[in-house]
């Protein structure tokens, strides 16, 4: 990824503070903190959907994720457990750098592996509010970033998509914990700078050394709803062989990874 020199940005006849550190910088060390941390992770998920209407449903599954190369290609594997319509309902990325992620998803009612199209990963995951984009990240390549302030211990960057299409959003905030670099909210616009959604970080702790959000939220500003996932039995550096990351364990799942 290409980095760039420090800068100011003019307003009026006023320069801007500048900042001691770029954009591209703050966005590459949030994504490393938030999607690389230790060699590898697993944690157990409650995934709690609200709809419109304040119904409620939730979903189950062990996620499972291995670094490839530190800030680059990962593996992630994410095997449902509960309700009964999505019992051993897998979903596999192998995420990519400089080309589009392989995306998988196994349905057992089916005995049907799908490939997910790149075009997808805009799409519902598992039915919540929350996207597949957002299970194994977006890739930094895609957006231009542009610090635009600090609020309080937070940075605010602002993201615009290189390319429309595929995106359901014209452009992005985040705001980055200066502290411990993680991702704490963000704020999808369309063209005409309204908001379309949010994903809020709700509650981080420590966990072996590694500030992990363990309780996030996204709320679906214009059709309304929301989901929660709790994050549990969090570890890194579990021990995950590459082998587990294949299409041979999406109709059968590796037992002692995901109990």
């Amino acid at each position: 990824m290409k980095r760039f020199g420090l800068f100011a940005f003019l307003f009026l006849t006023f320069a801007a503070p500048v900042w001691a550190q770029t954009a591209e910088e703050i966005v590459t060390k949030a994504n490393l903190a938030s999607y690389y941390a230790g060699k590898s992770g697993q944690s157990d998920v409650v995934m709690t959907i609200t709809d419109s209407q304040g119904r409620q449903r939730t979903r189950e599954f062990r996620i499972l994720r291995l670094n490839v190369k530190e800030g680059a290609e990962q593996k992630f594997y994410v095997y449902f457990k509960r309700p009964t319509d999505v019992e051993r309902m897998v979903y596999m990325v192998w995420k990519n750098i400089g080309k589009d992620d392989d995306r998988w998803l196994y349905l057992p009612a089916l005995d049907l592996v799908k490939r997910i199209a790149a075009s997808d990963k805009r799409s519902s995951f598992a039915g919540s509010h929350f996207v597949y984009e957002d299970v194994s990240g977006r890739s930094l390549e895609a957006d231009t970033h542009e610090l635009v302030g600090e609020e309080g211990s937070l940075f605010k960057i602002k993201n615009t998509p290189k390319d429309a299409k595929g995106v359901d959003f014209a452009y992005y905030f985040v705001w980055i914990d200066k502290n411990n670099s993680l991702p704490m909210k963000a704020e999808y616009y369309n063209a005409g700078g309204k908001l379309l959604r949010t994903v809020e970080a709700l509650e981080v702790k420590d966990i072996q050394g590694h500030p992990t959000a363990v309780r996030s939220k996204a709320v679906d500003i214009e059709r309304k709803g929301e989901t929660i996932i709790d994050f549990a039995n969090v570890v890194y550096d579990a021990g995950l062989e590459d082998s587990i990351f294949t299409e041979r364990y999406l109709r059968q799942p590796p037992t002692q990874w995901i109990k």
